[in-house]
């Protein structure tokens, strides 16, 4: 399956893979709280972050969704929503 990279609206692309391994947990999760409701991040990266997907779930809990946009071989693509957040 190969996602769709593509612009498209309320859609952010982070791509992780230019980050250093130490940075990119902080730098996510920045960048999740930087979303507001409705807003989706879809997350590019060299591994699967089952770790990762686990503390989102801790800190946003039913915030967040989370759909699988492509798994391997290759990039693994993550979407990251945020529903139901007060918009500042």
């Amino acid at each position: 399956m190969q996602a769709n990279l593509s612009p498209e609206d309320n859609v952010h692309v982070f791509d992780a893979r230019g980050i250093a391994r130490r940075f990119r947990h902080s730098a996510i999760f920045g960048a999740l709280g930087a979303l507001r409701s409705g807003e989706t991040m879809r997350f590019i990266n060299d591994h699967d972050p089952v770790p990762l997907l686990a503390q989102l779930r801790e800190r946003l809990g039913e915030h967040l969704t989370i759909t699988y946009r492509q798994q391997g071989p290759g990039p693994v693509v993550v979407d990251f929503g945020i529903v139901g957040m007060p918009n500042e």
